[in-house]
């Protein structure tokens, strides 16, 4: 009886994987099929790292316990939203725009650029969009064709110096919600436990890390590491930009650990930016089960967000 039992169960399971293999997960977005994963590490940091690098908290303990986790299937984005995607929200909500596109001139499209005459577009051309080039004899649709040039090229680049009120606005725009923690990880780590996305063993070439010195912007084009991509396919879950999640930072359920931050003040950032201090450090800020919180109204040139949503 025990013997059919368990075989009626794992058809039933292999029947509801199908089910959600087949349905479509919407445009840019990837689908993390229902089940357990492992949440969290056990992991002691015996030689006291965190004091040697002057860390704002002990290193894994608000990580444990380490512990099994069941969710719901659900949709996450495939990389993380972009400039290109936040403009549209901007422009359709008369939205707040981020610091950055106030000074990096990222708003003014070609319609606008084509109301200034030459020398206003001389002017842009060298002082806000920084041309690398000699304007003096350009015409002015040459210094339109340039400064877009320059301009569209921020459109591939993650949103950045966002809050998390913002994030949250965003992804309600969209049809779509925040991940939560849990979500987040269970994307980026799988089943199988790995400390980074792309597996268990460190390798900065799989990520945007060490001050963004590859970058003339520091944060790089979102899917530009498809080596770093998570087990189910979802890229730069680890560097580029920090990213927000719904949760406020709070100890894990069996959790032993205090923090004066905890509590419903600071919510959780994931992922780890682009910026570094040394390979160790980077090696542990990017490990799928790391912890990071902020003041939600805080915005950093790295740190933006992507969606998640569940299934209808």
């Amino acid at each position: 009886m025990m013997v059919k039992q368990t075989a009626v169960l794992a058809a039933m399971l292999m029947l509801t994987a199908a089910a959600q293999a087949d349905k479509a997960a919407p445009e840019g977005m990837v689908l993390i099929p229902a089940g357990v994963f492992v949440m969290g590490s056990d992991k002691v940091d015996r030689d006291n790292m965190a004091v040697e690098y002057g860390s704002t908290k002990p290193w894994y303990e608000d990580e444990r316990p380490k512990r099994n986790v069941r969710l719901p299937a659900f949709y996450i984005d495939k990389f993380e939203v972009t400039n290109a995607q936040f403009r549209d929200f901007v422009i359709d909500k008369n939205y707040w725009v981020p610091q950055a596109w106030s000074k990096n001139g990222y708003l003014l499209d070609r319609n606008l650029l084509s109301y200034g005459n030459v020398e206003r577009l001389r002017g842009l051309a060298t002082e806000v969009y920084q041309l690398d080039m000699d304007t003096t004899q350009m015409t002015k649709e040459q210094l339109i064709d340039a400064i877009d040039a320059k301009r569209t090229a921020f459109d591939k680049l993650p949103v950045a110096g966002v809050t998390w009120e913002f994030a949250r606005d965003y992804c309600a725009w969209a049809g779509k919600r925040l991940p939560t923690e849990a979500e987040w990880e269970k994307a980026a780590r799988g089943t199988d436990e790995r400390e980074y996305p792309w597996g268990f063993e460190w390798d900065s070439s799989r990520l945007n890390i060490s001050e963004g010195s590859t970058w003339d912007h520091g944060v790089s084009p979102v899917g530009s590491y498809p080596d770093g991509v998570s087990p189910y396919g979802v890229h730069d879950m680890a560097g580029n930009v920090m990213e927000w999640v719904e949760d406020w930072y709070q100890p894990y359920p069996g959790s032993k650990a205090e923090h004066a931050d905890f509590g419903e003040k600071n919510r959780v950032v994931r992922g780890g930016g682009w910026g570094g201090l040394g390979h160790y450090v980077i090696s542990h800020f990017y490990r799928t089960a790391y912890r990071f919180y902020l003041d939600p109204k805080m915005t950093y040139v790295d740190l933006g967000f992507r969606c998640a949503q569940s299934l209808k």
